[in-house]
């Protein structure tokens, strides 16, 4: 590792514009798209801002380790699916499940009510056609000035990644699956 002094003074410019809501995707084969997106939304929930949290892929039941917290502080957190693809017993109903959630989604997005709409794992609803990436754009587009909408999940579109104001690619490096190790609680739920 190579050691390096401090820097002394900025070395970026100030930013000059307006503040407004922001479009942000976590993307990437890496871990940490969803954590990133719950510490935006714990960030703002602790400036006291209203936050909404959508989860594609996890079931209105789920009980994971997040859920249980953002029950504690009042954030409110929906599971908006039947779980991941493979687990589907109907992958029609699944896609079904993906359009009412956006339908959901979009109308918290649209109403203003919230600051910070986080979206998690909605790429994997857009990848296999069960949302439309048009209606997206559009409500991105055309959200109120202030909203902030968190996108997460893995192979975001470049449409998405073109409208977005910050883009993060979370990249694998390596990983404990490879070495055999199984998902923990605590860790991967």
């Amino acid at each position: 590792m190579d050691i390096t002094p401090p820097p002394t003074r900025r070395d970026t410019p100030k930013p000059t514009g307006e503040r407004r809501g922001l479009i942000m995707v976590h993307t990437g084969l890496g871990k940490g798209k969803s954590t990133a997106a719950f510490g935006l939304a714990l960030r703002a929930h602790g400036r006291g801002k209203a936050v909404k949290i959508y989860q594609f892929m996890k079931v209105p039941s789920a009980r994971f380790g997040e859920h249980r917290v953002f029950a504690q502080l009042g954030i409110p957190i929906e599971g908006l699916g039947d779980g991941f693809s493979w687990k589907s017993r109907d992958l029609e109903h699944s896609a079904e499940l993906a359009r009412q959630g956006w339908a959901k989604a979009e109308a918290s997005i649209r109403n203003g009510q919230y600051f910070m709409v986080v979206l998690d794992e909605i790429m994997y609803p857009l990848r296999y056609g069960w949302i439309a990436l048009e209606q997206v754009l559009a409500c991105l587009q055309e959200r109120p000035r202030d909203v902030t909408v968190v996108l997460t999940g893995r192979h975001a579109p470049q449409e998405l990644i073109d409208v977005a104001d910050t883009v993060t690619e979370m990249g694998l490096v390596k990983h404990h699956f490879q070495a055999g190790v199984p998902a923990q609680r605590g860790i991967e739920d």
